[in-house]
């Protein structure tokens, strides 16, 4: 987990669903659209977030995102996907 991880788990706890271009457009610092959806990709592998629909770009917080937030559930126990099998 990184900083932009919480950031993006954060915004979708109070937006019900977005986009990496739209939260790379909000977000207060300075992150861009390929960054998030990089990120968004992991945490969705990792049971953070979740795809709205199969192969959408829009994404949601799941009830384990929403458990991290809350401090009740430890992000070094969740499964860790390299960044090749998030492209392929």
């Amino acid at each position: 987990m990184c900083t932009l991880d919480e950031r993006i788990l954060e915004h979708l706890a109070e937006d019900s669903w977005s986009t990496p271009r739209h939260m790379s457009r909000v977000m207060k610092f300075d992150a861009s659209r390929g960054r998030v959806k990089e990120r968004c990709q992991m945490l969705s592998h990792a049971g953070f977030l979740a795809p709205i629909f199969e192969g959408s770009n829009m994404y949601e917080i799941t009830s384990n995102g929403q458990e991290y937030l809350n401090g009740r559930l430890d992000a070094e126990n969740r499964p860790r996907p390299s960044p090749r099998a998030i492209q392929g």
